[in-house]
């Protein structure tokens, strides 16, 4: 009814997923931040996430934590290792003293990666030949991975779970979106398998599960287990929301405390992902003139898409529908209504990522009604600001501090 205030309550109350209690159903979802130099934390870092925790989330989301060397997909991405266990612990430890929890998110890149893996001459993947991601590193073939490597990066993923919950974390997300390695086993676009990986979309689950399974036996007594994925893949030959349904009900069938909603894959849909065009202007902040064109390239296979709030929800809606599990919501919520809706549509959390990176404490604006519509624009300018000295932020409120940015967090 117009004029009505929108009803909140939901989304500030308390929310269990698996072990953990968060004092409310917001979560800072995974974007890469850029406070990583060398792979290692920085203040900025913990600032950015102590920020959010401050402003009022119920759970941040630390992104791109790599499980081992080659599934680094940019050269100054986190790793989980003995190395950066210091300076997590100052990260969690920040998040933790302003009442949020923290989760990070573990991933490993597969043939989506702008590096070359120490003593490695084709970066791993669901399946090998071409690999168009390496043109822009020059890494033009992939290999398919074997049952062998499977086995080591499952492993991988449970040891990087175990040394999350060391260094202080609350969750972990596994990343099985957007074109990441998980991501190349559930998408027909990269798995042209012929063995029980590959073929039917219950095959091309089997490894992903297989990560799933070996991360909640390694931690999901004592951690969030949540896995992000891609419902729809936005591009002709890929996975359509039929099978993001399917998926859904698997990872909730193998256990999974709560999934987050997302969709689009980097290189073939990006748009889908965001709900909205990239400006040219993001060509200015990338300094690599392979990424440059790529991104050139990119916009103009792409038409152009005006942003549009809840842009995922009717896809988002049929995921709901099929399964039990707790589900977040992602994709454009940008207003007080849009909130309300997504509650009231029964989601049990709300992912946001450039509304929080324009105004962290946004959450606590809301309650207590200072702002009833986010002032992010949807430019998705902040997604490129992650190649800048201070790594990611809003245009709208200026670049982040490099000066912090290139000081350890636990120096």
């Amino acid at each position: 009814m117009a004029g009505t205030t929108p009803d909140l309550s939901r989304a500030y109350s308390p929310l269990a997923i698996g072990p953990l209690t968060l004092r409310n159903r917001f979560i800072k979802s995974a974007t890469n931040e850029g406070m990583s130099p060398d792979g290692i934390p920085s203040r900025q870092l913990v600032q950015f996430h102590s920020a959010m925790a401050a402003g009022g989330v119920g759970l941040t989301t630390l992104a791109y934590c790599a499980v081992s060397p080659d599934g680094c997909t940019l050269p100054n991405q986190i790793r989980l290792d003995r190395n950066t266990l210091p300076h997590l612990r100052v990260l969690t430890d920040a998040v933790h003293a302003q009442g949020a929890a923290v989760s990070a998110q573990i991933t490993h890149g597969g043939c989506f990666t702008f590096i070359r893996a120490p003593g490695q001459r084709r970066p791993l993947s669901a399946s090998g030949g071409f690999n168009k991601i390496g043109l822009m590193s020059g890494q033009y073939l992939k290999r398919q991975m074997s049952v062998a490597d499977m086995q080591r990066v499952a492993a991988d993923f449970a040891s990087g779970a175990r040394l999350a919950r060391e260094a202080g974390f609350d969750a972990v997300e596994i990343h099985m979106g957007h074109g990441y390695l998980l991501s190349q086993f559930l998408s027909p676009l990269y798995n042209k398998r012929r063995d029980e990986y590959g073929g039917s979309l219950d095959n091309r689950l089997r490894f992903p599960r297989q990560v799933l399974r070996q991360v909640l036996d390694a931690v999901g007594n004592e951690l969030a287990v949540i896995c992000k994925f891609s419902i729809t893949e936005g591009v002709r030959g890929g996975n359509s929301i039929e099978e993001g349904v399917q998926i859904a009900r698997e990872l909730a069938a193998e256990g999974a405390h709560l999934l987050v909603l997302s969709a689009g894959l980097n290189a073939e849909s990006i748009t889908t992902m965001f709900g909205s065009s990239f400006p040219p202007e993001n060509r200015a902040v990338v300094t690599n003139p392979v990424m440059k064109a790529a991104m050139f390239v990119q916009s103009l296979v792409e038409k152009p898409v005006p942003f549009r709030e809840l842009y995922l929800l009717e896809h988002a809606r049929r995921i709901r529908s099929a399964v039990d599990v707790p589900l977040a919501y992602l994709g454009g919520v940008a207003s007080a209504d849009g909130v309300e809706r997504v509650m009231a549509e029964g989601f049990d959390s709300l992912a946001l990522g450039r509304v929080l990176i324009h105004d962290p404490a946004w959450v606590n604006s809301l309650r207590h009604g200072q702002s009833l519509r986010s002032g992010c624009t949807a430019c998705n300018r902040c997604v490129t600001m992650m190649y800048s000295e201070g790594g990611t932020s809003c245009v709208l409120n200026g670049p982040g501090d490099a000066a912090l940015n290139r000081l350890p967090a636990a120096g």
